[in-house]
């Protein structure tokens, strides 16, 4: 869908040519989410081109440093050379050469069948089962003097596919003679469709007919559970005054990390993104004469984007609220999850660590809210935010429309946006900030607001730092220093702060000051600035090229082999657990881990999570020999499940079982477990202090090392030097789910394991 949906907005209706070029891609992000790490963008780019010149016969606008594809002439003959036949002549017929057949070749006509002229792969066939036996076949040039017993031969059927448009059998068709009876056709009382072959050449468009598609309510749940999706916000308003707890989902993002790591539970949900009423985003047909933008709640932020940066563009330096905006949004998640996600449901989420939060509060913003008690009402972004995760908006109210105001022409006023995180693209924030500065005519501070995220349990201001600089010169160097002075002062973080890195948070909300200080000296034309002080730096575009023939190929040696599972992994053929049909008595497990680093189990009370509705039994350390219970890669000595102490957080106690996978994870929340706390070891000094080592070392010597010389080496040493390093966690970021079936097989006493490896 992705490849598709980048394919079709990269066309130029004008130029008639496809804008495909890395570097669009990267900066634009079209491909964030389906970035695989192992695979990277440009086999996923190049198979894009692939479709553009092979089947849509398309030209793709290349920069300078790209080669260029020609388009595919599918009349023209492709050279290529069969694996099943290295040392021969070079195939002409588009075909990959696939033993037994390719897609690309065209059906085989009954002459072809029977000739005697046969190519590599027809000689490998007749070696097989599958061999034509159309020799022994009875012909004749009349066929009215066909004998009545004649009949007609070929390959034995294997499956009733047939091609498409033509119809005839892909694997040969069954023996059949005039005797053959005539089959009377049966009508089904299922109503019948004949739907028009499919032809690769046809492009797959949005059906014409959803796009008319009249959208209504619906309703519908469980005893537990419900969810609605109005279409009107007249619908939504009641439904919030009904129930002003029920859960608001739009992109559900959010909403799926709150039920799937938080254990959260939403009697009542409510789909808003097919309201079309607070879709919309207001733009003047003046743009020059904008006061404001404003935003529908529930408007894709792909759109705001979009919006924002070409607003940006034309507006200038009256825009650089958008364009910071714009730069938010470009490394909010990933593409897909901007397509779908609103701009409201980021604010309502109230995260301390929001990307457009800080935006809005140093602008300004406002957000109109509405409800059925209240009606029409303004909530100002700069008291909307009460505490972690809690803002001032009533349980029965909805936020409809973000209000963006614009400076007056001719004010010289600047807005900028940053964002720390881990790594560039699709990460959450470490500390994100907004600033906004206004001068007067004399270049005196006459308004400022200093906006951060991940410094405070909400989205804040400096205010002491914004009170110490109004009405003082703003290029002055004086001012700088004591703007630099009073943030450290007013977010000196304790070492014991949520979130950690305290020390780093506090040094990236002094040093994003000081880039947008100088920023704005350079904007305003103030003085000048060193470039490395305002030049945001940019991985540059990887290339490279790579020349798949190879004159000395042998049939394994020099061969490129593909990955064992890359053909069906690539065609969507790959089958993994959650694809394989469920098991006759397939049951699910769900590991109950530790929540403590280090202690004693008291009790581990099973008992409710065998009520009615979740697990069915488990499995813990009583389940299995004690000798067995332990595992390791090298040394075996870790317990598959706790045995009377746990010793890291998240190791294993035991496992529950249910019939469904939703069940098991409810059975082993629901197994309560009573610890001791035992002393922790979180240094290496604690683990000197405490005698405790690893007890299997691990010591890589060379040369006089081996003897233990190693003090005669250093005397010689003209200089010595000698030091601590010391380094915090180390963060490790999760690549995969896991999942893993077993079947067991009671008469050859084994197990059929399938389990998510590379190649399964």
């Amino acid at each position: 869908m992705s490849l598709y949906a980048l394919i079709r907005n990269s066309y130029d209706a004008i130029t008639d040519v496809y804008h495909l070029s890395a570097s669009d891609i990267e900066l634009e992000g079209h491909l964030d989410g389906n970035l695989c790490r192992c695979t990277g963008y440009k086999p996923i780019l190049e198979a894009a081109k692939t479709f553009i010149t092979e089947d849509l016969k398309g030209k793709i606008a290349y920069s300078c440093n790209e080669i260029e594809i020609s388009p595919k002439d599918s009349t023209k003959e492709v050279p290529y050379r069969s694996e099943s036949n290295l040392d021969g002549p070079l195939r002409s017929n588009g075909s990959c050469g696939r033993p037994g057949g390719c897609c690309r070749d065209p059906p085989k006509t009954a002459q072809e069948n029977s000739s005697g002229e046969e190519s590599s792969d027809k000689a490998s066939d007749e070696s097989s089962e599958t061999a034509s036996t159309s020799e022994s076949a009875i012909s004749s040039p009349d066929e009215s003097e066909t004998p009545v017993n004649g009949t007609s031969y070929g390959k034995p059927i294997k499956s009733n596919e047939v091609r498409s448009g033509s119809g005839t059998a892909v694997e040969g068709t069954k023996v059949t003679s005039k005797l053959d009876a005539t089959v009377p056709e049966i009508k089904s009382s299922i109503p019948q469709f004949n739907f028009k072959s499919y032809s690769p050449n046809t492009e797959l468009i949005f059906p014409p007919a959803l796009r008319k598609h009249e959208k209504t309510p619906i309703l519908f749940g469980s005893t537990t559970h419900v969810w609605l999706r109005p279409t009107t916000l007249e619908q939504l308003l009641l439904i919030k005054d009904a129930y002003p707890s029920a859960k608001l989902v739009g992109g559900s993002s959010e909403v799926q990390v709150e039920v799937k790591f938080k254990n959260s539970s939403f009697p009542i949900s409510v789909y808003v993104s097919d309201i079309e009423q607070l879709r919309g985003i207001a733009i003047a047909q003046e743009i020059t004469k904008m006061e404001e933008l404003v935003i529908g709640a529930n408007a894709p932020l792909t759109e705001v984007e979009s919006v924002c940066k070409r607003l940006s563009v034309e507006l200038g330096h009256r825009g650089s609220v958008l364009e910071a905006a714009r730069k938010q949004l470009r490394y909010f998640a990933g593409r897909q999850i901007r397509n779908v996600a609103s701009l409201s449901g980021n604010i309502a989420t109230a995260s301390p660590i929001s990307d457009m939060n800080p935006v809005l509060l140093a602008c300004g913003a406002t957000l109109t809210a509405q409800s059925v008690s209240k009606g029409q009402f303004k909530l100002p972004m700069s008291t909307f935010f009460t505490g972690y995760r809690t803002t001032a908006l009533p349980p029965d109210a909805v936020i409809t429309h973000i209000h963006i105001p614009l400076p007056s022409p001719g004010t010289r006023e600047l807005t900028k946006a940053y964002k720390q995180a881990k790594r560039k693209d699709d990460d959450i924030a470490i500390v994100t900030a907004a600033f906004r500065v206004r001068l007067d005519e004399d270049g005196a501070v006459s308004e400022i607001s200093l906006a951060y995220g991940g410094m405070a349990p909400k989205t804040i201001e400096a205010k002491e730092t914004m009170k110490l600089i109004l009405g003082k010169k703003w290029n002055v160097r004086a001012t700088l220093e004591g703007c630099m002075a009073s943030l450290a002062q007013e977010f000196d973080l304790s070492f014991g702060v949520p979130g950690g890195m305290a020390t780093y948070r506090k040094t990236l909300a002094l040093s994003l000051f000081f880039r947008f200080w100088h920023e704005t000296i350079s904007d305003f034309g103030l003085g000048q600035v060193d470039s490395d002080l305002v030049q945001e730096i940019h991985r540059d575009i990887s290339s490279g090229t790579r020349d798949n023939y190879n004159p000395h190929e042998q049939r394994v040696v020099g061969k490129q082999v593909p990955h064992l599972s890359s053909l069906k992994q690539n065609t969507g053929e790959a089958e993994y657990v959650d694809d394989m049909p469920p098991q006759n008595r397939e049951l699910f497990g769900a590991l109950v881990l530790s929540t403590r680093a280090h202690a004693r189990l008291v009790e581990v009370d099973w008992t409710p999570a065998l009520e009615p509705g979740l697990a069915l039994g488990y499995v813990d350390k009583h389940s299995i020999p004690k000798e067995a219970n332990v595992w390791g890669s090298v040394v075996k000595d870790e317990p598959f499940f706790a045995d009377g102490e746990v010793f890291s957080h998240g190791q294993p106690i035991g496992l529950v079982y249910a019939e469904t996978a939703l069940q098991a994870q409810a059975a082993a929340r629901a197994v309560k477990i009573v610890y001791e706390d035992l002393p922790t070891i979180l240094t290496i000094d604690e683990a000197i202090e405490a005698n405790s080592f690893f007890k299997h070392g691990k010591v890589l010597k060379k040369g006089d090392a081996l003897e233990d010389k190693m003090d005669g080496i250093w005397s010689k040493c003209d200089k010595v030097f000698e030091g601590v390093s010391r380094m915090g966690g180390q963060e490790h970021f999760y690549l995969e789910t896991n999942a893993a079936m077993v079947i067991p097989n009671k008469e050859d006493r084994s197990f059929e394991v399938w389990s998510s490896t590379q190649n399964t």
